[in-house]
């Protein structure tokens, strides 16, 4: 073989070799591995489940170059420690509800639900279209985070009791499980409220720690057994009317990522919000169903007196907001108004009318 030729043979290996170098490092360094820790049990309907279809998403939208691990309420953090798990950053992604951190700040419960306040859609309208986004963002931005709307119950249950409520005097120290601006609204009627991870209910109802409970609605409740110990069932809700779930992920790290795979977790979680609402709306009757049918439950209204001092107690805990010294709060409280204010008239200009009228004149066999 001549001089020439094994020069050519050279330079062709010693090119194919630091390709093989380059191309592996590049294709390692393009993919990264997120940890979500969720407030959810494993395989929890609805909530969990979505939380697992939005890790599922996001990594095969990006062909595997975000992979996400989900780990279940209790797996890597506890329940309640979710979000600090992304602030200290033992963790890039947490999926919960905003209302479970309103310590940090009070402006949060409005981004999960506040009593007599926003269905799901207008909640979604007024973070996506009415400036809810960017105060959330301002909200989050002292923590170095950033939140999205991840999952939607709609209009939840108002809860589980050991027994039948027939006025005010029989909420009077009850011990009653129920989060959020909701849980201070039933402080005010009375009831001695606490906030539980979904996994300790049952245990509390079980043992008598607890006397009553509010979780979401018949397919949570049915997986987690609350009908085994309270047989009386509160429909609907005047405290959760349309309850969000949220991602939120480490700002720093969201922003250093390509802005392709930052849109595709955009869109991810905006298309479990809705993925999950529909969950819920299917599968709610269903268990309510089961619940009545095989397990005995009594599904009972709340009494007109309970339904009146509940917006009593509603305003006067929003009041305290709008008048606080807490500027972000106050601004989260005045937006929210502004919107509730102009979406009311579409729903119930239009929606409720409708609604109305197919309950009296339309029955289909």
């Amino acid at each position: 073989m001549d001089r020439r030729s094994i020069l050519k043979k050279s330079l062709t290996a010693t090119a194919a070799a630091g390709a093989a170098t380059l191309s592996a490092p590049a294709i390692s360094q393009g993919r990264v591995e997120w940890r979500m820790v969720t407030t959810w049990p494993k395989n929890f309907p609805g909530l969990g489940v979505g939380a697992q279809r939005l890790a599922d998403r996001i990594t095969t939208m990006s062909g595997g170059r975000l992979t996400v691990k989900v780990y279940s309420a209790g797996e890597l953090v506890p329940p309640l420690q979710a979000l600090d798990a992304v602030i200290g950053g033992t963790a890039e992604m947490s999926h919960g509800a905003a209302y479970y951190w309103q310590n940090k700040n009070a402006g949060l419960s409005f981004f999960t639900g506040i009593p007599y306040g926003m269905t799901s859609r207008e909640l979604a309208a007024w973070v996506r279209y009415l400036g809810g986004q960017q105060i959330w963002d301002e909200i989050y931005d002292q923590f170095g985070v950033q939140g999205f709307l991840s999952g939607d119950t709609g209009t939840q249950a108002g809860g589980w009791f050991r027994k039948e409520l027939k006025g005010l005097d029989d909420i009077k120290g009850l011990r009653f499980r129920t989060p959020g601006m909701g849980g201070q609204v039933w402080a005010k009627l009375g009831a001695s409220v606490t906030n539980l991870a979904a996994g300790q209910i049952f245990q509390a109802l079980q043992t008598g720690t607890l006397d009553a409970a509010e979780f979401v609605g018949p397919f949570n409740d049915l997986a987690l057994g609350f009908y085994q110990v309270c047989k009386d069932y509160y429909f609907p809700s005047f405290i959760e009317p349309g309850l969000a779930t949220e991602l939120v992920v480490n700002k720093s790290k969201f922003a250093a990522l390509p802005k392709d795979l930052q849109e595709i977790v955009r869109v991810a979680s905006q298309a479990e919000y809705d993925q999950v609402a529909s969950d819920f709306y299917a599968n709610d009757p269903r268990a309510l169903e089961t619940l009545v049918a095989k397990h005995g439950v009594r599904v009972r209204q709340f009494p007109e007196p309970i339904l009146e001092a509940g917006a009593k107690a509603a305003s006067e805990v929003l009041a305290g907001v709008r008048n606080s010294d807490n500027a972000l709060a106050k601004k989260t409280a005045e937006s929210f108004v502004a919107a509730l204010n102009l979406l009311r008239t579409r729903t119930e200009g239009t929606d409720t009318p409708f609604l109305r009228a197919r309950e009296k004149y339309f029955k289909v066999k």
